[in-house]
């Protein structure tokens, strides 16, 4: 069956429209998030809303039923303690039924959602709960220690609360004391439901308050690029602790009436591998480094197997031709590449719903409800060939909802214009491709990490002076992180070695396990600009050198 032509759908796409299609409320008399991605499904309940895996290897299924009644139990404790429209309520949890059940009964509440990666650090917390003002945290006993460190932390619930400590509240505990009945509180269209932050490109991470209009992208991004049907068993493997995993594992899908994948195991080939085999997955989101991964262990697969993934996405970097072709070859299905911000939701996509050209490496077109076009330093569109900084037109993008940072941090608009600080080649026919950043960002695994936030942890080590932290080219995750540091004077260790693992635990610690320099390698001094500044394009240039010697 012939696939709609992008063109035509793209042309004549409605939002209004869509809208009154897919929404039981209304954007400006009201709507209830948590009745969009879970009630208006509940009527059926044998629906299932989540398969799940757990820590010690079992296994369960929630229905949509069963969600609604224990979004309403949160909610009721919510209201219990105050908090309702507009407050934050975070979730320190892994892929888990619990993590639903607060996303959930937190939008039924009309409250906020605000995730935080399990593998932040104190520090990290402590910044995003104190800049929110955060309620709540709801978190388990795994990740219940990082919160003893954080200053003015909020009130908590711990699932598996008994193995935290005593005098903790239980999450279970609580919940099966409330009422599975509460009527959810309406929103506008213009107000909040998701509460995010940047990965801190420069500075410290920026605030991203997602307004409940975004579900009309969500939806858009999961017919037309992920082509999300009905019959398909969908997972998408990126946490929901960022952007891509909690607007695209958990609310796109949940929107469409669909059940979702969590797997709180760690990644690997042979997990990823069971898991599609067990659910008999057939559409598959992962970033990059997951494909990659899967293409160094080849042999993990045995030859000849076919698994029957139908369609695989990728976002968060750009694909290389030689993973592209791995996967047609080896699982005989097309993987296509998705560009997106926490900011924006996925703008610019390769879409396997709709027909169109598709260039080996390009990030591909503006998604329907957007225009995404390329900038030269004069904030003038680029011709076909020429590189500028990728953007959004405003008035011409009726799906784009990002507003500014929640307190203001930057002002990345310009002439009507969405700055996105990503640089892409125009090709002339309305595709881009990515072609770097105007920053000093990282990109490891999938996750986007500031130099400046490595730096300023390294710096707390009383033996470091100064550091400059780089992307270093690296086959399987794209990029690993190396740190130059320079070591006070008279604090020069008796053994480097044990220098660059404190090093390294206090970037595990205070930040995140993704964020720490995988090489450290100690230098008399670092290169800067007369005004004092790390020039961070040389130490860049130095760490590729490396890989030829």
């Amino acid at each position: 069956m012939a696939l709609p032509e992008y063109a035509s759908v793209y042309n004549e796409f409605d939002s209004d429209r869509l809208a009154k299609e897919i929404l039981e409320g209304d954007l400006e008399s009201g709507l209830n998030v948590c009745v969009e991605i879970c009630d208006k499904w509940a009527k059926d309940p044998e629906r299932v809303a989540l398969f799940y895996e757990t820590q010690d290897g079992g296994d369960g299924r929630m229905t949509f039923a069963e969600l609604k009644a224990a979004s309403a139990r949160f909610a009721n404790y919510l209201a219990s303690r105050g908090i309702g429209k507009g407050h934050r309520v975070a979730g320190l949890l892994p892929r888990s039924p619990e993590l639903l059940i607060v996303i959930a009964g937190t939008l039924r509440a009309g409250a906020v959602y605000q995730p935080l990666f399990t593998a932040f650090g104190s520090g990290a917390i402590e910044y995003r709960v104190e800049r929110a003002d955060t309620r709540l945290v709801v978190t388990d006993a795994v990740n219940y220690p990082k919160l003893t460190e954080v200053k003015d932390c909020p009130p908590v619930l711990c699932s598996q609360a008994a193995d935290a400590g005593p005098d903790i509240a239980d999450f279970h505990e609580v919940l099966n004391a409330q009422s599975d009945e509460f009527e959810p509180v309406m929103i506008k269209g213009s107000d909040p439901f998701l509460q995010m932050f940047t990965s801190g490109t420069v500075g410290k991470s920026k605030g991203v308050a997602v307004p409940a209009k975004a579900l009309l992208s969500f939806y858009v991004y999961m017919k037309y690029a992920i082509d999300l049907r009905d019959d398909d068993a969908f997972w998408n493997v990126a946490d929901p602790g960022w952007a891509y995993g909690l607007y695209y594992a958990v609310i796109g899908p949940l929107l469409m009436g669909h059940a979702t994948h969590f797997n709180p195991q760690p990644f690997t080939p042979e997990t990823t591998y069971d898991m599609i085999r067990k659910y008999r997955i057939t559409n598959l989101a992962a970033a990059p480094t997951a494909y990659r991964l899967l293409k160094a262990n080849d042999e993990v697969l045995p030859e000849g197997e076919l698994l029957g993934l139908r369609v695989a996405s990728s976002a968060g970097e750009p694909l290389n031709p030689e993973v592209t072709n791995w996967i047609e070859r080896r699982h005989q299905c097309v993987v296509l590449d998705h560009y997106g911000q926490t900011e924006t939701g996925m703008t610019c996509c390769n879409f396997h719903a709709l027909s169109h050209a598709k260039e080996a490496g390009a990030m591909g077109y503006s998604s329907p409800g957007h225009r995404v076009v390329a900038l030269n330093a004069n904030n003038e569109e680029v011709g076909a060939g020429e590189v500028g900084q990728l953007a959004v037109d405003v008035a011409a993008s009726p799906l784009f909802c990002f507003e500014g940072y929640t307190w203001a941090e930057k002002d990345p608009f310009t002439g009507g214009y969405y700055l996105t600080g990503d640089m892409a080649i125009a090709h002339g026919d309305g595709s881009f491709s990515f072609s770097g950043r105007d920053d000093d960002i990282i990109t490891t695994a999938g996750y986007r990490v500031g130099p400046a936030d490595v730096e300023s942890t390294l710096l707390e080590h009383p033996a470091v002076a100064e550091s400059g932290v780089v992307a270093k080219p690296d086959e399987k995750r794209g990029s690993i992180i190396k740190a130059y540091v320079v070591i006070r004077s008279g604090q020069e260790p008796d053994y480097e070695d044990e220098l660059k693992t404190e090093l390294q635990d206090l970037v595990r610690r205070r930040l995140s396990t993704h964020a720490y320099p995988r090489e450290i390698e100690f230098v008399p001094e670092l290169p800067k600009t007369p005004s004092g500044k790390i020039q961070r394009f040389i130490l860049r240039g130095q760490a590729r050198e490396e890989l030829n010697q």
